[in-house]
């Protein structure tokens, strides 16, 4: 398969409109494109063809109210390591869409798959959980390709979300994710938009 310029100008438009969403209507999404997006995570690649993640679609309101609360406390002891002028600018960010999402998605990363048969991961046994990051990234572009919004949440207790959840012990959390249609799209980071932290190109050093 050979791509040409218009390939490449698509996969650039999807790149620059991939936004961390916080903003999410409530709308359900079909379970055919649910089908579709863990199609396209499968399409991941990984350490030794590992695999390691695993997903956790959650609907049970009381995991999602644990999550919540998880997310609050978590929050309350961020700020807590600000100043006063940037803690105030900190509770202003808009950090979660826990709330009107429509699909929750918790990813955890297998440390001890057998596939894969720890092919290029014993001096870099990190490379598993870089595995899962990758899966994560293919389904944001995925999703954003299918004009949905994905957000994650990284304002949380790993070990407390570990255990409410109740995975196996070889399992590490490593992402959670909330999946639906944006409320509104934009091209650039909320947390620049918000003057926190703008872009910054990427540079490549040469030796």
């Amino acid at each position: 398969m050979k791509f040409d310029t218009a390939d490449a100008a698509c996969l650039e438009r999807i790149l620059t409109w991939r936004r961390d969403v916080r903003h999410f209507l409530t709308d359900p999404v079909p379970e055919d494109l649910i089908d579709r997006l863990t199609t396209a995570m499968a399409f991941a690649p990984s350490v030794g063809n590992a695999r390691p993640w695993r997903v956790i679609r959650v609907e049970d309101p009381g995991l999602r109210a644990a999550i919540r609360a998880n997310f609050e406390e978590a929050n309350r002891d961020a700020a807590g390591a600000y100043d006063d002028a940037d803690r105030a600018e900190y509770l202003r960010l808009k950090l979660a869409g826990l709330d009107a999402a429509p699909v929750h998605l918790a990813v955890f990363t297998e440390t001890a798959p057998e596939a894969g048969r720890g092919l290029g991961r014993r001096t870099m046994p990190e490379t598993l959980m870089q595995s899962t990051a990758m899966a994560i990234h293919t389904l944001w572009l995925a999703a954003r390709a299918e004009n949905l919004g994905l957000g994650m949440v990284s304002i949380l207790d790993p070990k407390a979300v570990e255990a409410l959840f109740a995975v196996p012990p070889g399992w590490r959390f490593s992402a959670y994710l909330c999946l639906g249609w944006p409320a509104f799209t934009d091209d650039t980071p909320l947390l620049h938009r918000a003057h926190w932290q703008e872009n910054a190109p990427t540079r490549w050093e040469r030796r």
